[in-house]
């Protein structure tokens, strides 16, 4: 260190603070060589302040455009972010000052507050309205109140050229109604332009449902002791007993349940809770799962699954992911070929009750329609099951 200084002087230290090598040795080897303590304080303080100066000005800059450097669904919005109002996230292509023209914010907050959407939900009439704003934006519109029905019918057309499937037309058309009958409702426009436009037609399709024989080979899969076959024989048993949603099974809790009465307090859409009964078998089933399996899985996290109904292999609430996989490998263990999703156990449960001779305002009361037209779906799938019936019995058919 003392030849270095002699050659070079006090550059030779302000330099090698830079080193990563060197720089934490820099003041030791300067006090073992015995250099003038200011002969090494100063080069030593110059070289450190600029490269922490360095440190500070890129982690500024980092932190200024962080947003830049995640996904959008890993960021979490402020609604008074300047973000927001500059139209990133769910508004994403449309101008901070075009989203407060078109109320866009208010709209959201309406979905989300006032009519208890989910996130999920919230983000996909988001994303829908978004591009119709960008749309009649194209077209030199700057307030909801200059939209008329001849516009909705030119974005209908516009849709349908860009090739989108009718049912995705309707949902798009599903979001813009209840965004005119907010602005109406809060007395930005006078009227309504979507009163009168009309959809695509389409086709309903019935929906897939298991027969009674295949219901059964699916619940008798789980088998064993295990706590995870015995959490699973469980779930299945609920969702065919009850008819409930997938995201509705993985966010009951244990104060949801009645074992006394037979019942189970659900939360559905627009956070409206229904009272579903169940049945001996779903009884039978969720017992031995609160006794045998669920304490050994809380056991797996000091927190003790928080009063989660559905736990998972490490103590935590059951996700939708999770519980697809659990339907997914039961049914592929079980031998059924058709395609069937979580929702399919719901569409069974209403079918078989149907075809047993449930009132269909029970049916709707159980699965939490708003609609009773949504539930009579149902009734076509079951005149399906009497034709085959009557052509496969009857003497003359």
């Amino acid at each position: 260190m003392a030849g270095l200084y002699n050659a070079h002087g006090s550059k030779i230290i302000f330099a090698s603070r830079f080193l990563p090598a060197f720089r934490v040795l820099v003041p030791v080897f300067a006090g073992i060589s015995h250099l003038a303590l200011w002969r090494t304080a100063v080069p030593v303080a110059a070289a450190s302040a600029i490269w922490y100066g360095v440190l500070v000005y890129a982690g500024a800059m980092l932190g200024r455009n962080w947003r830049v450097l995640l996904p959008a669904r890993c960021l979490v919005e402020n609604p008074s972010s300047p973000a927001r109002r500059g139209g990133w996230g769910r508004w994403e292509g449309v101008k901070g000052e075009t989203a407060r023209s078109f109320y866009l914010e208010r709209f959201e907050d309406y979905l989300r507050f006032e009519r208890g959407l989910s996130s999920m939900t919230a983000a996909a009439y988001a994303s829908d309205l978004a591009q119709f704003v960008t749309f009649v934006e194209g077209r030199g519109f700057d307030s909801p109140g200059e939209v008329s029905l001849g516009e909705l019918r030119e974005f209908v057309y516009h849709l349908k050229e860009s090739g989108q499937a009718p049912s995705s037309i309707r949902r798009k058309l599903s979001a813009l109604r209840s965004y005119f009958g907010f602005l109406q409702a809060e007395g930005i426009i006078k009227s309504d332009p979507s009163e009168l436009l009309e959809g695509p037609k389409t086709g309903r399709q019935l929906p897939t449902v298991l027969t009674p024989a295949e219901i059964e080979s699916l619940l008798a899969v789980p088998e064993g002791d295990s706590p995870l076959a015995i959490r699973d024989w469980a779930m299945l048993e609920l969702m065919y007993a009850t008819g409930v949603r997938i995201s509705e099974i993985v966010s009951l809790r244990l104060r949801d349940l009645d074992l006394d009465e037979w019942l189970v307090r659900v939360r559905g859409k627009g956070a409206k809770e229904r009272i579903v009964p169940f049945g001996r078998a779903a009884l039978e089933a969720l017992g031995r799962y609160l006794q045998d399996a669920r304490p050994v899985l809380a056991r797996a996290t000091r927190k003790g699954g928080e009063g989660v109904l559905f736990l998972a292999r490490r103590g935590r609430g059951l996700t939708r992911k999770g519980a697809w996989g659990i339907v997914r490998r039961h049914v592929a263990a079980a031998g059924i070929h058709k395609r069937v999703t979580p929702h399919t156990l719901r569409h069974t449960f209403a079918t078989h009750l149907l075809q047993g001779g449930a009132d269909i305002a029970a049916v709707q009361e159980m699965l939490g329609h708003a609609d009773i037209s949504t539930t009579q779906i149902y009734t076509h799938l079951d005149r399906t099951y009497l034709s085959e019936v009557h052509r496969q019995y009857h003497p003359r058919a």
